[in-house]
């Protein structure tokens, strides 16, 4: 859902994640009942937030798959899900036919369970058979309706997708031959932007999805279309992409981009990555790049219009117009019809969004479209009008960060990283908050050693330090305040200030149990 990143990259947020490990289901747990006395009711669905192990043992007794939904309270997509998809009847009825387990990233063993399933990015769900093996991860950037198709494939199917993925790309023969449509729509519609190294590493997920795409079976073109789709946007944001002329590629978007049904299928592929991959397959001020704008411009404005898709996304349509008005020459002013436009859809959307899980999304998003629009005085002033409205206005609160550096204003800019950390709420999302912080005065404000000793100071002294506190994204989160302390002590001009940073941290390592693997990863964070 990358109607968040601009402001999310503020805060280094990784919405990475990658395939599990199988569960491991405590044997001796009562079946269903255990599990379930920490359910907690929302939408009519009964989610379980306790003891992840129980509600294994209990869907491996009764025979149900587990729902896994990982996720925070200030996530935009997380709100969009919530908005969207499970508030949906079918849904809620679906949900009675598995087990639905809810992980909240700030809950005190989140982090640990994190790196176990093997997810960091919010918000990832997967699906798992009942006996723990997973079956998929469901793609939170496609339309609620197709949401509910594949989550009803898995369910229906129930294979792990390792082994549909084996099969896949194993030589023409039995295996492959085996895989049924469904089985090619899954690979399709599976969460590769969150598979984190699980099925392919980073580096290989291009080229995966091409070989799907090309060893895809004829009479399946909508499938084989999104998998080359999937491979184009792998490569074009892959670290180091530059532009080329790559005409099979531009000929590829131009026939998806014609077909109206085709485009609304793969509308979160042309309107997340369309800067990029316009980017990517054509050359600077090229004839084909022209062409492939202007197909790509009439396919965003039907999808802008489209109202069978939500707020969030036909905003995210604007916002895709904006970056291809702005490839070539991105210090250029915007044609006023698309400013009047972004304004237009902007203020609808404002006056239109009531419920407060989707406003998480549709203002995020929203305020997105007028930076990049260059309407900053507007994005925030929208920003700010909805600090009190929030549940959790930090996230807000780095959106204003970002807009002031944009502006270049340095001093207002960590004001407003400085607020929203003294506002963020939870452990996790604390440290992450911190971190931004900490980075954000290396970066900015370098000569202020004591105001990058005191934030790096209030970070390490509210660690809980207990051994689930350093894995997942906190151990990440910590790395980075690592690296970024050694980066702005290159040339040795804060040691003093780095050395009692350091030994506050080692202090916190130090109560940890001697032989539990945290410690080393506590000892490690700030080396």
């Amino acid at each position: 859902m990358k109607s968040i990143l601009p402001i999310a990259s503020v805060i280094a947020l990784t919405m990475l994640a990658g395939c599990s490990k199988a569960p491991e289901p405590a044997a001796a747990a009562t079946p269903s009942a255990p599990a379930r006395s920490a359910a907690a009711a929302d939408h009519g669905i009964a989610w379980q937030t306790g003891d992840v192990d129980a509600v294994f043992a209990a869907a491996k007794a009764d025979g149900k798959p587990v729902f896994l939904y990982w996720g925070a309270k200030w996530c935009p997509p997380c709100n969009q899900v919530k908005a969207t998809i499970f508030n949906r009847q079918d849904f809620i009825e679906l949900s009675r036919h598995f087990l639905p387990a809810y992980v909240d990233g700030d809950t005190p063993s989140a982090q640990r369970l994190a790196s176990r399933f093997n997810v960091s990015g919010y918000p990832t769900m997967i699906l798992f058979t009942p006996d723990g093996r997973e079956i998929t991860r469901l793609p939170g950037e496609v339309d609620a309706d197709q949401y509910m198709r594949v989550l009803t494939m898995g369910m229906n199917g129930a294979r792990p997708i390792k082994d549909t993925l084996a099969s896949a790309l194993a030589a023409a023969g039995a295996a492959r031959s085996q895989l049924t449509p469904d089985d090619w729509r899954m690979l399709s519609f599976y969460s590769w932007d969150t598979d984190d190294a699980q099925l392919a590493a980073k580096t290989d997920v291009a080229a995966t999805l091409q070989r799907l795409a090309g060893a895809c079976p004829e009479g399946q073109p909508d499938t084989a279309t999104r998998l080359a789709l999937k491979a184009v946007a792998a490569a074009a944001t892959a670290k180091d992409a530059k532009p080329r002329e790559d005409a099979p590629a531009a000929a590829l978007l131009r026939k998806v981009l014609a077909d109206t049904a085709v485009a609304r299928a793969n509308f979160d592929i042309l309107t997340n990555n369309a800067g990029d991959i316009a980017g990517y397959v054509t050359l600077p001020a090229s004839p084909a790049r022209a062409q492939l704008t202007a197909n790509w411009n009439a396919a965003l404005a039907r999808l802008v219009d489209d109202m069978s898709l939500s707020t969030a996304d036909r905003l995210t349509a604007i916002t895709a117009q904006v970056e291809l008005a702005k490839l070539d020459n991105d210090k250029a002013a915007l044609p006023e019809a698309l400013q009047k436009n972004v304004r237009e859809q902007v203020a609808r959307a404002d006056r239109e969004t009531t419920d407060p899980y989707a406003r998480q999304a549709v203002i995020s998003t929203a305020a997105d479209a007028l930076a990049q629009a260059g309407l900053m005085p507007e994005s925030d002033a929208l920003l700010t009008s909805e600090l009190t409205r929030s549940q959790s206005p930090y996230y807000y609160m780095l959106g204003l960060a970002a807009n002031a550096k944009k502006r270049g204003d340095k001093a207002a800019a960590l004001a407003w990283q400085e607020k929203a950390y003294a506002a963020a709420a939870g452990p996790a999302t604390r440290l992450q908050w911190g971190a931004s912080y900490i980075s954000a005065l290396v970066e900015l404000a370098p000569q202020d050693a004591q105001r990058i000793e005191t934030a790096a100071s209030r970070v390490i002294g509210e660690l809980d330090a207990k051994p689930d506190t350093f894995f997942g994204r906190n151990q990440k989160s910590l790395e980075r305040i690592g690296k970024k302390l050694a980066a702005w002590n290159k040339a040795n001009a804060h040691d003093e200030s780095l050395r009692r940073i350091r030994a506050q941290m080692a202090d916190v390592c130090a109560k940890l149990p001697a032989a539990d693997p945290a410690r080393a990863a506590c000892g490690r964070a700030l080396s």
